[in-house]
């Protein structure tokens, strides 16, 4: 059974669906209570229904915020600061916009770059100096496979991706000693709403065999684990971590030119 967590407190963006529910259902089983922030309001006030009535009686606060607006990642940074503690920041919020980069509309292209990073980087910031004078917290930045394997159509997703690798590696060595943990999440295939809601081209969605997907909640334990041991890049499963090292030899480049 996982350790309870009563009085400690997650904030989860991105916690209307997908990983970042799964993260909410997770950490209210550890007994967290929980500032969840996601757009879709009437989608969070049910989640936080579900999540307030169980067993362990956490507190599940929604906060409608669109993070790829100024003024609602500015309300979102206001209650961090607002809050006596933050023990646990997820930085979940995310999307994808399929195509080419000439293609896709280049506003669309601004808003993934400030939901994916400038949220996140701002939202760190906010956190982290209580959780440092605290000596102890943690920041669990979502990045993805596509980190590590730029693939065409998704140009500025996997670069928003690779720079909460690479940020969240560089935070992990400013950050020894503080007793603050941070890690970056790279699922691969996840059964999440980003592919449900069509962002993705079902023609797409079709060539990926079955076995390479995960469910949310899979994604999510393994997060936690790692994020106990210290380890601050996360692939989750077997079967990632062999695309992984896959791509760092270059044969996931030759599949894609092949067309496979």
């Amino acid at each position: 059974m996982a350790e309870r967590r009563q009085g400690q407190t997650a904030l989860i963006t991105g916690a209307s669906s997908g990983i970042g529910a799964a993260f909410a259902r997770r950490l209210a089983a550890e007994g967290y209570d929980l500032i969840l922030v996601a757009r879709r309001e009437e989608r969070l006030a049910a989640l936080a229904g579900e999540l307030g009535a169980h067993p362990g009686g956490v507190v599940a606060q929604p906060l409608a915020a669109d993070l790829s607006d100024p003024a609602g990642l500015e309300r979102v940074e206001k209650c961090i600061a607002a809050l006596e503690t933050v023990d646990l920041l997820v930085n979940g919020a995310g999307f994808a916009a399929r195509g080419n980069f000439v293609e896709v509309d280049p506003l669309r292209q601004l808003e993934m770059i400030q939901l994916h990073v400038v949220a996140s980087v701002r939202l760190a910031r906010t956190a982290l100096p209580g959780m440092i004078r605290r000596g102890r917290g943690g920041i669990i930045n979502v990045a993805s496979l596509a980190a590590f394997i730029p693939l065409p159509g998704d140009a500025t997703y996997s670069a928003t991706k690779a720079y909460l690798v690479s940020f969240t590696q560089a935070l992990h060595e400013e950050l020894r000693g503080t007793g603050v943990r941070v890690q970056a999440l790279c699922p691969g295939f996840t059964r999440t709403e980003l592919h449900a809601a069509g962002q993705l081209p079902e023609a797409d969605l079709a060539r990926i065999p079955a076995m390479l997907w995960s469910p949310a909640d899979e994604v999510v334990a393994a997060s936690l684990r790692a994020l106990a041991r210290g380890r601050v890049v996360c692939v989750p499963g077997w079967k990632n971590r062999v695309i992984l090292a896959l791509a760092r030899v270059g044969v996931v480049r030759l599949l894609l030119r092949a067309g496979l």
